[in-house]
C-alpha cells in the first residue's frame, strides 16, 4: 500500500478521478466538524448562525469562480447528483411545454448518459451529437439539430477520459435567441478553465468539490436564472426546505466550507496551478517519449494537466500492473473501471480496438511529485509487441 509506513509513495498521477485535499481545506472541514458544528437550519443560537455565515460565505465563494449570484448556487452531493438535478429535473418542464427534444454528445460521462437513457425511456427524444478523432464536437452539429421542441442541451465542458475541451462557447453562441436551456458538466473544469464558464448563456453548471482539492461528498449545480426566472427544475427529493426546496436535507456544513474555500483558492492560485500543470506535463511526454506513444485526443484543446495515451509493448492493465509501486494512472473513468469495458469515450472517437485496450489516462496536480520516468519506460518495454 502507498500509505504503509516505511514503503517508498507511490507518485498519484490518478488526479482526473479525484484529487487530494488541499491542507488548507482539510483543516477547515476539520475545525467545522469538532468546534463549530451547528445546523445552519438552527437560528435560534449562535451555533446555527455561525454555521449559516459559513455556508453563506461558500456559495459566495463557489458563485464567484463562475460569475454567478450566490442565490443561484444549490449544494448537492456532488457532480453526479447535479447532473441527474439537472437532467431528470426538467422532465416534469418538458412533459408540462411538449417539448420532450434534448441534446448531449457520445461523449459524456455515465452521470448524464444513464439520466439521458432514462429519460429516453420515458419518451423523450434524446439525440446524441458524434465527435470527430480529436474527441471534440463541432458547435454547428449542435445548432443544425436545435427545433422548435427543444427543451434542453446538455455539453461536458472538459472529458474526463482525454481531458479535451469542448466548444461550449461556440454551442452557448449558436444558442443565441433559442429557448432550450445549456446545461455543462464542469466537474473536470470548474476553477481550473475559469472564463468560459463566465458566460451567461451557461445556464446550469455542475461541480465537483473533490476535484479541486475539496473533500468528497460534495459538490454543487448552479442555475443561473434568465431575467427573474429560475431555469424549471422539479425537486427529485421532498422533506425539507433547504437550498429553497431544491435539494432538502440537512446542510453539511464542513464539506460546503470545504468546497467554497477550494474554489477560492482554486481562482486565487490558478495561474500558478496551471503553470506547474504545464511543467510536468512537458516531463511527462518527454519521459515517456522514448515508447514512441500515441496521444489520444487534441492537446492544443485539452487541459494542461491530464493526458490520454496509447502506449507500445501491452495492454493498459499490464502497464498498470508494471508500475504499480512506481506511479498510480488509470485506464479511464473511476466511476466504471471496476468492471473494465473498452471506452465509449475512445471508441466515439473512432480508435482502433487494440489502441483502445492500451490507453492510459495520467492526470496529475501542481501538488504531484516527480516521477522516474525512464524507470516507468524500463518497466513496459519487453510486456508486448508494441502497436503498429
Amino acid at each position: 500500500m502507498p500509505f504503509e509506513e516505511g514503503t517508498p509513495v507511490i507518485a498519484y498521477y490518478d488526479c482526473s478521478a479525484t484529487t487530494p485535499v488541499d491542507e488548507r481545506v482539510a483543516a477547515e472541514v476539520l475545525r467545522l466538524m469538532t468546534a463549530e458544528y451547528g445546523n445552519a437550519g438552527s437560528r435560534t443560537h449562535s451555533y446555527g448562525r455561525d454555521a449559516l455565515d459559513t455556508v453563506t460565505r461558500a456559495r459566495r465563494q463557489v458563485a464567484d469562480v463562475v460569475a454567478a449570484s450566490p442565490d443561484e448556487i444549490t449544494f448537492t452531493s456532488g457532480a453526479t447528483e447535479a447532473n441527474n438535478l439537472a437532467l431528470l429535473g426538467f422532465e416534469p418542464e418538458g412533459e408540462r411545454s411538449n417539448r420532450r427534444h434534448i441534446i448531449s454528445t457520445t461523449i459524456e460521462h455515465k452521470a448524464i448518459l444513464e439520466p439521458l437513457a432514462r429519460l429516453r425511456d420515458r419518451g423523450f427524444d434524446v439525440d446524441l451529437v458524434p465527435v470527430n478523432s480529436n474527441g471534440r464536437i463541432n458547435a454547428d452539429d449542435v445548432a443544425q439539430r436545435l427545433r422548435a421542441d427543444t427543451l434542453l442541451v446538455s455539453v461536458m465542458h472538459a472529458n474526463n477520459e482525454t481531458g479535451v475541451l469542448q466548444p461550449i462557447d461556440e454551442v452557448a453562441a449558436a444558442m443565441a435567441g433559442h429557448p432550450a436551456w445549456l446545461h455543462v458538466d464542469a466537474a473536470q473544469s470548474f476553477g481550473k478553465e475559469l472564463e468560459a464558464l463566465r458566460d451567461p448563456r451557461i445556464d446550469l453548471i455542475s461541480v465537483s468539490g473533490h476535484k479541486i482539492f475539496g473533500p468528497k461528498g460534495v459538490g454543487a449545480l448552479i442555475a443561473r436564472r434568465r431575467g427573474y426566472r429560475r431555469p424549471p427544475i422539479t425537486p427529485l427529493l421532498v422533506g425539507g426546505g433547504q437550498e429553497r426546496g431544491l435539494r432538502p436535507g440537512t446542510l453539511p456544513v464542513p464539506l460546503i466550507a470545504g468546497l467554497g474555500l477550494a474554489a477560492d483558492l482554486a481562482v486565487r492560485e490558478h495561474d500558478t496551478r496551471r503553470k506547474e500543470c504545464l511543467r510536468l506535463r512537458t516531463q511527462v511526454l518527454d519521459g515517456l517519449e522514448p515508447l514512441n506513444l500515441s496521444i489520444n485526443g487534441d492537446t492544443t484543446t485539452a487541459l494542461p494537466h491530464v493526458l490520454n495515451v496509447s502506449l507500445p509493448g501491452a495492454d493498459a492493465e499490464a502497464v498498470m500492473v508494471a508500475w504499480r509501486e512506481l506511479v498510480a494512472v488509470s485506464n479511464g473513468s473511476a466511476c466504471t473501471s471496476a468492471s473494465y469495458k473498452p471506452s465509449h469515450v475512445l471508441t466515439a472517437m473512432g480508435l482502433r480496438e487494440d489502441r483502445v485496450r492500451r490507453a492510459l489516462r495520467i492526470s496529475w496536480s501542481h501538488l504531484s511529485p516527480a516521477v522516474d520516468w525512464a524507470e516507468a519506460v524500463a518497466r513496459v518495454r519487453g510486456l508486448a509487441a508494441p502497436i503498429q
